[in-house]
């Protein structure tokens, strides 16, 4: 059989509000996840020697069972009970590691896709869907992508309407030498605002109707003007991490932005702009100060699918 290729992109959060605490012990969380254009990329080929082997274009990136690549295979074989099942997979590195950017959840969310199709295991959406959520709470959104809001750990997706006429752009920022810790981000959270979550289920649920009748989603549609975007983790670590105050605060110096956020627990930040050319713009504006504090720097549009095989 030939090599298949999968596309994961990468995404960004444009609500994330963190209602309280799961008997679980993750997060309730209330968000809007957008798939961007910048994307990772998968290269398959199928063995018979029962190993999945990756193999990456990034020294620092752990290629073995921790890899959520691997973990995806060995998941996948193992649901379908044929041992000798193997891979040989390369994967090509855009998105920044440990960024905020769902990169890591992209690429495993892609390994479902890619070898249910290698193998021929035949998995329907809803299996992948189940499998998914084990692994991640960001890889449902990955598998499907495009626009949605997602509750509970993020695997409960609502889809929304994409403005496919004009979609909105972004400039996106990550200093490469910074990461976050998610643990860390979500303890700190738990810490400062943790008198303020809410216990009940009645009350998420409200939380949750809030959000699908605020206007963010009309200007999402198309239909509204950009309110300020909510990110209740940015609240905690903007404070304690410096590059992300000077990456806001230059972000926040660009003409036309609709809003500025950081993305997940960062330390990835974006300013929104109507369109490519917009952001282009920014991007050519501040191209010697990010360069200064050392950022890296992309212009991205919105997507409208998640992990995808391509032709």
């Amino acid at each position: 059989m030939a090599d298949l290729c999968v596309r994961a992109p990468a995404k960004i959060n444009l609500h994330l509000e963190v209602l309280g605490l799961r008997p679980d012990g993750f997060h309730e969380l209330a968000m809007v996840m957008q798939s961007i254009d910048l994307a990772d990329s998968l290269r398959l080929r199928p063995t018979a020697d029962g190993q999945i082997s990756l193999q990456c274009d990034r020294a620092e990136l752990p290629t073995d069972s921790s890899n959520l690549v691997v973990k995806a295979g060995e998941m996948l074989r193992a649901r379908s009970g044929f041992t000798e099942l193997g891979a040989q997979i390369v994967l090509e590195k855009r998105i920044p590691i440990g960024a905020g950017l769902a990169g890591g959840s992209s690429n495993g969310a892609a390994a479902l896709i890619g070898l249910n199709e290698l193998w021929g295991l035949g998995f329907k959406s809803q299996e992948l869907h189940s499998m998914a959520a084990e692994l991640g709470s960001d890889m449902p959104f990955c598998l499907d992508g495009g626009t949605q809001l997602c509750f509970g750990r993020g695997e409960l997706l609502e889809a929304l309407a994409f403005n496919s006429t004009e979609p909105p752009a972004l400039l996106l920022l990550k200093h490469p030498g910074v990461s976050v810790s998610t643990p860390w981000a979500y303890g700190r959270c738990k810490e400062l605002r943790g008198d303020f979550y809410l216990e009940a289920e009645a009350d998420f649920e409200q939380r949750r109707q809030a959000l699908r009748q605020a206007p963010l989603l009309g200007a999402i549609a198309g239909n509204g003007s950009w309110p300020p975007l909510r990110n209740d983790l940015q609240a905690v670590v903007e404070p304690e991490v410096e590059t992300v105050r000077q990456g806001l605060a230059l972000l926040r110096q660009t003409e036309q932005h609709l809003a500025v956020a950081m993305s997940g627990s960062g330390p990835s930040l974006f300013a929104l702009f109507s369109n490519l050319d917009q952001a282009r713009t920014a991007h050519a504006d501040l191209a010697e100060r990010f360069e200064l504090y050392g950022f890296e720097s992309w212009c991205c549009g919105f997507s409208d699918r998640g992990a995808s095989l391509l032709p």
